[in-house]
């Protein structure tokens, strides 16, 4: 080998690899900025998101005050929808630290079938409400309880249709840096607003199921 072409190959360096210069250079756009850009946007709907449930929440504290107001048992149902929100975060968070492409997919399909569990279950405890003759008409926490929860799982389903996109990305990508980053990437994001999904339902769980007037009366002072 001539010295010219020595000097050539000591020059490149250990600089980014070819994936990754793909991973900077896309149409003037670079993926970094598009992941800044994507992740800021994600957390603003947060915040709103997060405030809409707030405000319909402390409706539902003030209207317990009311005379007509009538706790309802929650179904056992919702425990299991709880606890498979739950394994849906913790697979999406796998999906995010994956080390290797073939993984982060297994891990994001899984998450992805969890979710899905998880508003079978909710329908599932519909109807065992409806069976139980509690309908969204009659007692305001019979209303709350069917609105607080189709708020929650029009999120769920908004979450479902991120997912479904990635999952798509996932299936045809290939084992290119750039396909893998982006995949990282995307399952980030997912595993965020899953997350918050699953505080969301925590809290509202909690609230329905047990939250009383005499407790909200206590806290307030005005008891």
């Amino acid at each position: 080998m001539s010295s010219s072409n020595t000097l050539k190959i000591k020059k490149r360096g250990p600089g980014p690899r070819l994936g990754s210069a793909r991973i900077m250079q896309r149409g003037g756009n670079t993926p970094v900025t598009k992941v800044a850009a994507m992740s800021v946007a994600l957390w603003v709907f947060i915040g709103v998101a997060t405030a809409l449930f707030t405000l319909f929440l402390a409706a539902y504290v003030m209207r317990m005050d009311g005379s007509d107001w009538s706790p309802i048992v929650m179904p056992w149902q919702l425990w299991i929808s709880t606890g498979l929100l739950v394994v849906t975060s913790l697979m999406l968070h796998g999906a995010s630290i994956a080390a290797r492409a073939v993984s982060a997919r297994r891990f994001f399909i899984a998450g992805g079938i969890f979710g899905l569990g998880f508003l079978g279950c909710q329908l599932w405890a519909w109807q065992i409400l409806q069976g139980n003759h509690v309908s969204a008409m009659g007692n305001p926490a019979g209303s709350f309880f069917y609105l607080l929860t189709a708020m929650h799982g029009a999120h769920v389903m908004g979450g479902l249709v991120g997912w479904l996109r990635t999952a798509r990305f996932a299936r045809t990508g290939a084992g290119l840096d750039s396909a893998m980053f982006e995949l990282r990437w995307r399952a980030r994001l997912c595993s965020r607003y899953w997350d918050f999904l699953l505080f969301v339902w925590i809290v509202l769980f909690a609230a329905l199921g047990w939250l009383t007037p005499e407790l909200v009366r206590l806290i307030c002072g005005t008891r």
